[in-house]
């Protein structure tokens, strides 16, 4: 007895060091421990078979079996075991102890039928797997026979359930570290990926493809995907911008899709519902409606994730298995991760866009201002319509990126347009021009004429309104054209015209700028005709004004003859008198010489009276001559200011007596008027200052004022005989 206790308790330490082997071997893996532990253990209790049931969502669940037919381990993987007193593992849960059963075919209780039946089992033994006071399975053995298990066989079994606790709480500790490791590795590559999608976004500022390849790769890669894309907004629909993993000619056939929201589709679902959705199995949805993602993309499974922004779906990013295996809610959790990034690239990119826009708009617009500043301070400051004109070309030529350009004059006699600057050719090609004769409706220039609007030609192969090519022809090697009309208040004046050899259209915003040009080339046209017509109108005003000048010439000598006449009316009259008292006193004068000579012999002998008429004679004589004298130099002032006022103006000054002018121009305006008028007759009254000093006057212009002052007034009394003008020029005045 003693050496049956003795092999049995080394062949129970064996079994028992044996499963905990097994439990060190297989960490985490509780399959070879169940296995190991129910075959030692059925063995050392001399049962037939065994089983390991963990308890999940109130059924016990068989997860090991030991020496039970295929037909009962399929019975029992099939039908888990719920609780009550009908069966071993459901007895056992609910008493929380060993039981035992020692005939299942003879217990009232017992209703598995079937372990008796398939299983052959008649005596059972269960054991529950209790850790910290929870119940999380049972271990259950049994013998074909009815012979109940002894106290020291069911200590074992005990022993056993204990390490079953054990390997499954290791187990459980080891996956959940696994699960952790994973996790953070999961999260780190998660991180990773999240990383490099930035760094992405950071180096493709204003590229967005390599960002959105960028993106359905990862989430592609980490969410364990074959294929999937992004598809974004494109005017009302939408279509795949990016792809990853497809064949190509599954690409293609993506590529040409469009998409709105929808069942048909799991882009239009996403757009339809706004969230998430996820297809199981694409084969198998009746509203699927796209069959090549089956038939040539050989896609089962399938999620789409919207790209939100401001709460509208701009976009779709799609993921697929060619397997039927549904996403997890941590993979589609992080493709909206991905979807978000996607989201802050698109947006980032539009802002950065809309920013860069701007800013070449602003730095055109500066571009452009300061050209029209260049030209309007061309125009401004020459009146070289060429200079201006070759500016104007120039500048257009360099602001629109072409190679050449011509400013045209339109020539209304012959209606044709006529080079008249050029930039950007050679001689050879002006030439040419020049020699060709474009009338309106003819060549991109005719055409812009006519239609008063810009002309632009994106390709002048293929326009087929211009005839063939020739030799010289101007267009040789031109691959764009824009031509922009030059009016004037809608009358044609001209034309400018671009050209470039590459190929490429035009900005936008060019012939908006070329038709502010083209105002600056009509401004500049007109100025060079105005300044022509100006100096044409100059050269007749000032042929006009020689003429006025020798008009107005002969109107002052007319005037002075006129006025000369006038004075030489009333100096005529004026010397009649001091020449009848030279007359009249030179031949009483000689009479009275004559008697003195008669009498000078006899002078002596007279008398007293005799004498004295002698000497009154001789007074009267000496008298007599100074009155010649007196009014010889009257005379001889008179004809000295009509020689004076024949003359003109004269600026010499001397000092003279103002009285003795102003009566001097009174009377010579009297006599004057008189010639003109013998009916004219006037009572002149004098009243000057005797005692008024000379004063230093120009006598000559001084005489003519008052001339012009007594004439005035005596033409206002013409026909008003008798009426007085009494002169007061000769009273203080200033």
């Amino acid at each position: 007895r003693l050496l049956t206790e003795t092999r049995e308790a080394l062949e129970q330490q064996t079994a028992t060091a044996e499963v905990l082997q097994a439990i060190n071997s297989s960490p985490g893996d509780l399959a070879p421990v169940f296995d190991a532990m129910l075959e030692k253990a059925a063995r050392i209790c001399q049962a037939d078979s065994g089983f390991v049931f963990r308890l999940q969502d109130g059924l016990n669940r068989m997860v090991a079996a030991f020496g039970i037919p295929a037909e009962y381990k399929k019975f029992q993987t099939h039908n888990p075991i719920p609780l009550g007193r009908g069966t071993l593992a459901g007895r056992t849960v609910l008493e929380r102890r060993a039981v035992h059963i020692v005939d299942a075919a003879a217990d009232p209780e017992y209703t598995r039928a079937e372990a008796v039946q398939i299983g052959g089992q008649r005596t059972m033994l269960g054991v529950p797997l209790i850790r910290e006071d929870a119940l999380i399975g049972v271990i259950t053995f049994g013998r074909s026979r009815v012979e109940p298990f002894t106290e020291k066989q069911i200590a074992l079994v005990t022993t056993f359930a204990d390490q079953a606790v054990i390997a499954i709480e290791n187990a459980r500790l080891l996956n959940e570290l696994r699960q952790r490791t994973h996790d953070l590795e999961e999260s780190l590559e998660y991180q990773t990926a999240t990383s490099d999608v930035l760094k992405v976004i950071s180096r493709s500022t204003f590229d967005l493809q390599p960002v959105l390849d960028t993106l359905c790769e990862m989430a592609g890669r980490l969410c364990g995907a074959d294929l999937g894309g992004i598809a974004t907004r494109q005017g009302d629909v939408y279509r795949f911008a990016a792809t990853f993993g497809q064949s190509p000619d599954f690409d293609a056939v993506l590529r040409q899709q469009s998409h709105s929201p929808g069942r048909g589709s799991i882009i239009g679902r996403v757009l339809a519902e706004g969230r998430a959705v996820q297809i199981a199995d694409l084969a198998a949805d009746p509203d699927y409606a796209v069959p090549e993602s089956v038939r040539i993309g050989k896609v089962r499974s399938n999620v789409g994730v919207p790209l939100i922004r401001e709460g509208l779906p701009i976009g779709v990013i799609v993921l697929g298995r060619q397997r039927i295996e549904p996403f997890t809610e941590r993979q589609i959790e992080l493709v909206r991760t991905f979807a978000d990034q996607a989201v802050i690239a698109i947006e980032n990119t539009r802002l950065l866009g809309e920013l860069k826009e701007r800013t070449d708009a602003l730095t055109r617009s500066v571009t452009e201002l300061q050209a029209l500043e260049e030209v309007l301070r061309a125009v401004n400051s020459s009146l070289d319509v060429d200079t201006v004109l070759a500016t104007i070309i120039g500048r257009a030529v360099g602001l629109s990126q072409a190679d050449e350009g011509t400013i045209y004059q339109f020539d209304d006699s012959e209606q044709v347009f006529v080079p008249k600057s050029a930039f950007g050719m050679s001689a050879d090609r002006v030439a040419v021009l020049r020699e060709r004769k474009i009338r309106l409706g003819e060549t991109h220039l005719g055409r812009a004429a006519v239609a008063r609007a810009p002309v632009y030609v994106n390709d002048v192969h293929q326009d087929p309104t211009m005839p063939g090519r020739g030799a010289g022809n101007v267009l040789e090697g031109i691959h764009a054209v824009l031509a922009v009309p030059l009016l004037r208040d809608d009358r044609v004046v001209g034309g400018l015209v671009i050209r470039r050899r590459r190929v490429g259209a035009f900005a936008p915003t060019i012939p908006t700028l070329l038709q502010t040009f083209a105002g600056q080339a009509v401004l500049a046209i007109e100025n060079a005709g105005l300044f022509r017509e100006a100096g044409r109108a100059r050269a007749e005003a000032e042929a006009a004004l020689a003429d006025l000048r020798r008009a107005q010439d002969r109107l002052i000598h007319a005037e002075k003859m006129a006025s000369l006449g006038q004075l030489t009316a009333g100096i005529a009259h004026e010397i009649k008198n001091p020449l009848n008292f030279v007359n009249n006193f030179a031949a009483l004068s000689v009479e009275l010489l004559d008697e003195l000579k008669a009498a000078a012999e006899a002078v002596a002998a007279l008398d007293a009276d005799k004498r004295a008429d002698i000497d009154e004679t001789i007074a009267i004589l000496t008298g007599n001559l100074d009155k010649i004298a007196e009014h010889g130099r009257r005379a001889d002032n008179i004809v000295k200011n009509m020689l004076e006022h024949s003359r003109g103006v004269s600026g010499e000054r001397r000092s003279v007596d103002i009285s003795a002018l102003v009566d001097e121009a009174l009377n010579l305006a009297y006599h004057g008027t008189r010639a003109q008028d013998q009916s004219f007759n006037i009572t002149m009254e004098r009243d000057y200052a005797p005692a008024l000093k000379p004063i230093e006057v120009a006598p000559q212009e001084m005489t003519r004022v008052f001339l012009n002052l007594f004439g005035n007034g005596f033409m206002r009394r013409r026909g008003a005989p008798g009426r007085a003008a009494t002169d007061r020029s000769s009273r203080p005045w200033g």
